[in-house]
């Protein structure tokens, strides 16, 4: 009989001791607090809209645009935040290609809490790469996910590079 073998995710431990913030972390990126705890994860800023990499990624590279308003509702993003989020989109995606060289991407917005989203009062979009055979048995038998990379370094990987390759 083969021994089994504990599968560690430290870093989880954080998330679920914290007490949950009563503030939205994804308003008021327009002047974030200096100690605000996301921001070594935001990678790129525009004009209504910015591009962070999402805490608990699907993926390395797993990325949310977000409008700086707090909206729950698609249909309230104005024509200019639905514009640059999907520029912004476009601009990710081929920052991932040149960076990371996926084979595909899941696009999407999760609308509502029954629709999966985490944070149904502030609208996102999400941007996952995804490579042939990255859908193994870990999320469904262990409930983790394995990403390569901290969060941190990816973060300064991706903004190297928009500057680089001067997207938008």
């Amino acid at each position: 009989m083969t021994e089994q073998r504990p599968l560690w995710a430290p870093w989880r431990i954080k998330f679920i001791r914290e007490g949950k913030e009563k503030r939205c972390f994804m308003c008021d990126q327009e002047n974030p607090a200096e100690n605000y705890q996301e921001e070594d994860l935001i990678v790129y800023r525009g004009k209504d809209v910015y591009v962070i990499l999402n805490r608990y990624p699907y993926n390395s590279g797993h990325l949310l645009i977000v409008p700086y308003r707090h909206i729950g509702d698609i249909a309230e993003l104005s024509r200019d935040e639905r514009c640059e989020m999907m520029d912004l989109c476009i601009d990710s995606k081929k920052i991932l290609d040149h960076l990371m060289e996926p084979a595909g991407y899941n696009v999407g917005f999760n609308l509502g809490l029954a629709a999966g989203a985490g944070i149904a009062d502030h609208i996102h979009m999400h941007l996952v790469p995804r490579w042939n055979g990255d859908c193994n048995f870990m999320p469904v038998i262990g409930d983790l996910r394995v990403v390569p990379e901290s969060l941190e370094a990816t973060a300064e990987l991706i903004r190297d590079a928009w500057d680089k390759y001067g997207v938008s």
